[in-house]
């Protein structure tokens, strides 16, 4: 077993405020296997480093369709694939998560830049 890398301390040191959009409980999934929530989403503060996609984050995409906006989320509380979240005012959906958990105490997600939903463009 690899020896765990300790990134909670440098998330708790230099972390941030940012909002996540929970799902509620008492939620069920549909006949199409759609996730349907059981009342409506609350925003959570929570904590994390929220940082730039790099250019080799940018260059190694296997899609290649990352974006200079979108950015990368360390946070010790689980998100999930599809959640909403917001920092600086700026709307986010997390897209995928990288589980390095073999490796790491943290947890590391790509959280696509969402505000061309909310602009009137």
């Amino acid at each position: 077993m690899p020896e765990i890398i300790s990134f909670k301390e440098m998330v708790v040191e230099n972390g941030v405020p940012f909002v996540a959009i929970v799902e509620q409980e008492g939620g069920y999934y549909d006949d199409a296997g759609d996730w349907v929530p059981g009342g409506s989403p609350q925003p959570e503060n929570r904590f994390g480093v929220i940082l730039p996609l790099s250019g080799d984050d940018l260059r190694y995409s296997e899609s290649g369709t990352y974006s200079v906006k979108d950015r990368k989320v360390y946070t010790i509380e689980a998100l999930n694939p599809g959640q909403k979240i917001e920092y600086k005012g700026i709307p986010y959906t997390v897209q995928n998560f990288k589980d390095f958990t073999d490796y790491t105490d943290v947890f590391i997600y790509l959280a696509r830049w969402a505000g061309h939903e909310h602009s009137n463009h």
